[in-house]
């Protein structure tokens, strides 16, 4: 199984290949990993990387999916999983310390517990992409010139 990243897969086109899928396979997780993850291609002969690898072959999905979650993102964690009427609710925060009603969470239900993690991970990779484009929109101000004037009168 090849985890490099050889072809950027549209965000879109992931969530919508793991919300048809019946169940987690290497396949699925090198899709993702080549389309949603810039940080974990960088690290892919790391031991931390091949642990996840190892995870996903030994088929303990549910603990891989939190490792994907930990090296791509490191600064989200999982809010809440719930499972209600024959389906799984993943919630992904960047900021977990906020109330519930205040998070703007990554969320995402599926009937299997990892894919569910895995909707609501590209979720939040799709989320994070959105906001480095706004943030490298903005136009950036020049420094004025070399004396700054006070045109203040402070009588």
């Amino acid at each position: 199984m090849n985890f490099e990243v050889e072809q950027q897969v549209p965000l879109e086109a992931l969530d919508t290949a793991v919300h048809n899928a019946q169940e987690a396979t290497l396949d699925l997780l090198a899709k993702i990993i080549s389309g949603a993850c810039p940080r974990i291609s960088r690290q892919a002969k790391t031991e931390t990387f091949n642990r996840l690898i190892d995870l996903a072959k030994t088929g303990a999905w549910t603990e891989a999916a939190f490792a994907l979650i930990a090296l791509e993102l490191p600064l989200w964690r999982v809010r809440r999983l719930a499972y209600e009427n024959g389906e799984w609710l993943c919630s992904l925060s960047y900021q977990p310390n906020l109330p519930m009603a205040f998070d703007d969470c990554a969320e995402a239900t599926h009937e299997v517990l990892p894919l569910a993690m895995l909707c609501a991970f590209v979720e939040a990779c799709r989320r994070r992409h959105a906001m480095r484009e706004s943030v490298s929109t903005v136009p950036r101000i020049q420094p004025g010139p070399g004396q700054i004037i006070c045109c203040e009168n402070y009588r």
